[in-house]
């Protein structure tokens, strides 16, 4: 069964490419990706590796966790789900933007 894992500390000039180069020495890697800033296109530093199994995960989270490339301190964990709704978006309620049911007629 895959198991995805979260990659943190990544060198800034990593790709896709050398990410999955680094984790195919414990398993077979379905996909590795290098998370990029929308705007600059550059690596925020972190990333998700999905591997084939479960063994060669648990095997490449306890050899790489804590390890250090490229002057950089490596976290390697199991993903975690993404939570429904995510973002935000700066909605602010009724109550904490100022408004409320009497400024209605005020216009």
């Amino acid at each position: 069964m895959p198991k995805n894992l979260f990659v943190a500390g990544i060198p800034y000039d990593m790709d896709d490419a050398e990410l999955k180069q680094i984790f195919e020495d414990y398993g077979t890697v379905n996909s590795a990706r290098v998370i990029t800033d929308r705007e600059t296109g550059k690596s925020r530093g972190f990333g998700f590796v999905e591997m084939a199994d479960t063994k060669a995960a648990d095997e490449a989270i306890s050899r790489l966790n804590g390890g250090e490339l490229a002057g950089r301190t490596l976290t390697v964990k199991v993903a975690e789900d993404k939570k429904p709704g995510g973002g935000g978006g700066g909605f602010k309620s009724r109550e904490r933007s100022g408004f409320n049911k009497g400024d209605r007629n005020r216009y």
